[in-house]
């Protein structure tokens, strides 16, 4: 009995050393492996998304994967010969997903910020983006401080909760209990809203124009923006180590934007070039 009891606190002590060795290995791993001759060789970089961001990477009634971002990913790896697969992932996990090799690229409407910038490494910005709030006009909330005492709902893992933590002056001090309510996807979220179960979202622009506008209520919405919320960028988000292939990436965006492809993929989901960046 006594060596049972030796063995089973021998065993509670050495568990967590090796499980934080495990995790300081996949860390360092993903802060110094260079993987791209391992993409190159398998012609198959496999990039993860949230398959309901309108309209950056989503499915079409069909089951169809389509999207601004599914259609410059292709392009940019189309120029190296190699397959781009999306893989659909939890969000909220997107980055743990990408540090242990389940995926290689994080490419979907993903916002460059401080915390972000901590985990991964980014590519050339290439889409410009702010925080915007959507209510109903039923609602008669007219801007950020109408919301005062009401519900607000916020994709989990998203820009929009990292922005209402960092500034919670400019909308989460006024919120009900002054805590977001929390969704997976952000249809999730407007089902709520229409049902006034919450009472406003805080999301990206780029999703809520592209969304309104192909709703058959559209008029039914109104959308405010703040100037203490910050504009956004888009980018690629890689492991650190993946020096090779931010470098395959940025050059290929900037291959889009001189021949012209570029154009043609911002016309094509947005109508406008307005919102593109210019090559660093």
């Amino acid at each position: 009995m006594r060596k049972i009891k030796y063995w089973l606190v021998l065993l509670a002590l050495i568990t967590p050393i090796i499980f934080l060795s495990g995790c300081e290995s996949v860390t360092q791993r993903a802060n110094t492996q260079d993987t791209w001759n391992r993409i190159e060789r398998r012609k198959r970089v496999v990039i993860g998304l949230d398959d309901s961001f309108v309209p950056m990477g989503f499915r079409q009634k069909n089951g169809k994967l389509v999207g601004y971002d599914v259609d410059l990913a292709r392009a940019v790896f189309k120029q190296y010969g190699i397959k781009a697969d999306f893989q659909p992932i939890d969000w909220s996990m997107k980055e743990t997903e990408l540090k242990n090799g389940t995926i290689d690229l994080l490419w979907n409407g993903y916002s460059i910020n401080s915390s972000r910038r901590k985990k991964v490494a980014f590519s050339r910005p290439y889409l410009k983006n702010e925080q915007i709030l959507v209510t109903k006009k039923a609602s008669n909330i007219l801007n950020f401080a109408g919301m005062k005492g009401k519900s607000l709902g916020v994709q989990n893992g998203s820009t929009g909760l990292t922005a209402l933590d960092e500034r919670p002056k400019a909308l989460k001090d006024l919120i009900k209990n002054q805590k977001p309510v929390l969704y997976d996807t952000f249809p999730d979220a407007f089902i709520d809203l229409n049902a006034n179960r919450i009472q406003g979202i805080l999301m990206d622009q780029v999703y809520a124009d592209y969304y309104i506008k192909h709703q058959k209520n559209s008029s039914s919405y109104r959308t405010y923006s703040s100037k203490e919320l910050p504009v956004e960028y888009y980018a690629v988000g890689m492991r650190k180590g993946d020096k090779t292939l931010r470098q395959k990436i940025n050059a290929g965006l900037g291959e889009l934007q001189k021949n012209g492809e570029l154009r043609k993929i911002n016309q094509k989901w947005f109508g406008t070039n307005s919102n593109y960046l210019g090559a660093d």
